[in-house]
């Protein structure tokens, strides 16, 4: 069962194994057969069944992921608390994604995405401080407690956010892609943009729109499906009359990749950014992957699915599991040195955490600031000509 439902190689078999590791400070080479599917591709022209790792870059990935899985298990932790309030969609389990496609691309690359946002702002360029502060309402929160959970931004990243709407950041997407594409340099590799988006958005009409203007104009756009299996609370056989998301875009070629494996997750992105920044128009992506949490924290994500098939997955296809086995099993660390950095990031979590908590909440002026720009660069702003308050006697007047 749980093979069928990712569609590539079976659990047991679902790892990486060191083909060559000369030290713990060298390079080894992990196979990944298995680890794709491909569409309207031409024999030779794909991913790699291999890929090389250092450890360093190996250590990177994990940290990551397991700051990551941290932020997101206290975030639950808070909202329970009532520290948060509102939505608020956790990314756990689905971390080699965002760190795999994170380790493809190049901050030069445009990155959108759906209101399950919280990682991938990590990953370009947030700590964990700026994301807990904007989910309590502070400050010093990413988005100066404007956006909250759903709105993350970055424009120094080139992160273009999360999107509340679902599958609205798709055509956002293609429109980056455009302007990276009028932008290029001639003869020189495009920067690509990539919008990613779940199984739940996959049939709309907007992203087939988006898709169809991609093509004609040959955008340097990567449509990316974060395939976890469920729509909210609805499997994806009950909600898709197709279940192979890569091959949505009909002539658009796409990749099915084991989202769960990071390191494949970055051979197939590397693949994918350089075939399409050489000017061969858009890919669809498929990442099978898997949430641990409900669509979201109203969510307990186990009235439309059993304890057993989440527990299943942790047990055999573990992002942050694999990471570790492929670490030792590569003489890179051992599992007490692991067991040290996980240590130290529950800490420095805790820590920024507490940082967050101590941010002030913003005064009344914050809410009238980034309405009106008088400096796109710098942020800077002006306060509009009037502003109506519920109180008409304080309303605002220039």
């Amino acid at each position: 069962m749980l093979a069928s439902k990712f569609g590539l190689r079976s659990a047991s078999s679902a790892k990486s194994f060191a083909l060559r590791s000369l030290s713990s400070n060298s390079t080894a080479t992990f196979d990944l057969s298995g680890s794709f599917l491909l569409h309207k591709l031409d024999d030779g022209i794909g991913p790699k069944n291999s890929v090389e790792a250092s450890r360093d870059e190996l250590m990177d990935m994990f940290e990551l992921m397991y700051t990551m899985r941290r932020m997101e298990i206290t975030c639950d932790n808070e909202y329970k608390n009532r520290n948060i309030r509102g939505f608020c969609h956790l990314y756990d389990g689905q971390e080699a994604v965002a760190t795999g496609i994170n380790s493809a691309l190049n901050v030069e690359d445009s990155w959108i995405t759906s209101y399950r946002c919280h990682c991938v702002a990590l990953a370009r360029g947030g700590t964990v401080a700026k994301v807990i502060g904007e989910l309590f309402g502070v400050i010093d929160g990413y988005s100066k407690a404007k956006g909250g959970s759903m709105h993350f931004y970055n424009k120094k990243h080139n992160f273009y956010g999360g999107s509340g709407i679902v599958g609205a950041q798709v055509p956002v997407g293609a429109g980056l892609a455009f302007a990276n594409k009028y932008n290029a340099k001639p003869g020189e590799p495009m920067n690509v943009a990539i919008a990613c988006y779940g199984d739940g958005a996959a049939n709309q009409g907007q992203i087939w729109e988006a898709a169809n203007m991609a093509n004609l104009w040959k955008l340097p756009m990567i449509f990316c499906i974060e395939n976890n299996h469920y729509g909210m609370g609805t499997s994806i056989d009950r909600h898709s009359s197709i279940s192979d998301y890569y091959k949505m875009g009909n002539e658009i070629p796409g990749v099915r990749i084991d989202g769960m494996n990071v390191l494949a997750v970055k051979e197939g992105m590397r693949f994918v950014k350089e075939y399409c920044a050489a000017g061969n128009g858009p890919m669809y992506v498929e990442m099978m992957t898997y949430r641990y949490h409900g669509h979201s924290m109203s969510d307990p994500g186990t009235t439309y699915r059993d304890r057993e098939e989440i527990a299943l997955t942790r047990s055999t296809r573990d992002p942050l599991e694999f990471v570790k086995r492929t670490m030792v099993e590569a003489g890179f660390a051992d599992a007490e040195e692991l067991k040290e950095v996980e240590k130290r990031i529950r800490k420095e979590v805790q820590a920024q955490v507490l940082e967050a908590k101590a941010s002030p909440r913003p005064g009344v002026e914050e809410l009238f600031k980034h309405i009106f720009a008088t400096d796109i660069d710098s942020g800077e702003s002006e306060y509009p000509p009037h502003i109506r308050m519920p109180n008409y006697e304080k309303s605002f007047w220039g």
